[in-house]
């Protein structure tokens, strides 16, 4: 949740130890939470942006912030299509992205994300959402100009992140697998904290880890 994450980056102890630490906002994010979230020390990236308008919000937002750098972002993309989950269908993927590039000067677009299908069993084949997700980063570059190892692929959690590498993630989520199993207030895909120091480390509700 927002608040949970604004709490643990504003933790004095985390924040004398950890100084240099860099969150990741992972979840669905409401546009009246933006500026709260906004608030928390060291945000580096939100992985879960899934419209127009929140890109627009977002970048409001960081842009009164008046941060040095621009903030990182990446768009969810709904690969499984399931009505329980958010992020884009695929076909708005391309828009979306042209739209940060050309109207959000404080965001940095970074890459794609996507949960997929829960349950997934990798031994009937490729995990056919992290297929679409790779074959959506190609039509993306190729239709915008963008070099391929430039757009980052966010994509496979504790019980899939060896499959999700095979198939091309460069992050993944594996907090569950270090830390052990989270107990959650509400359902599956309530807002998550991570965080990037380049290896992996503990975080509040889950693990960012970069794959090699």
């Amino acid at each position: 949740q927002v608040q949970e994450l604004v709490e643990k980056a504003s933790d004095c102890q985390i924040l004398s130890v950890c100084p240099d630490i860099k969150w990741h906002f992972i979840g669905h994010l409401q546009k009246n939470n933006v500026n709260k979230l906004m608030g928390a020390p060291n945000l580096f990236m939100i992985e879960t942006i899934d419209s127009i308008k929140l890109a627009d919000k977002v970048n409001q937002s960081w842009q009164k912030k008046q941060a040095p750098q621009r903030l990182k972002v990446m768009v969810q993309v709904n690969t499984s299509e399931e009505d329980s989950k958010h992020g884009l269908s695929v076909e708005q993927t391309v828009d979306m992205v042209r739209h940060i590039l050309s109207n959000c000067p404080c965001l940095e677009f970074v890459g794609l994300m996507t949960i997929g299908r829960y349950g997934y069993d990798p031994s009937q084949g490729p995990n056919p959402d992290f297929q679409v997700l790779v074959a959506r980063r190609k039509e993306l570059c190729d239709q915008l100009n963008l070099p391929l190892e430039t757009v980052e692929l966010s994509m496979g959690m504790s019980t899939d992140y060896e499959h999700a590498i095979e198939l091309g993630a460069t992050n993944v989520r594996v907090g569950s697998t270090i830390f052990g199993e989270r107990t959650y207030p509400n359902k599956l895909g309530t807002d998550e904290a991570s965080k990037e120091t380049g290896q992996p480390v503990e975080i509040a509700g889950g693990l960012i880890a970069k794959a090699p």
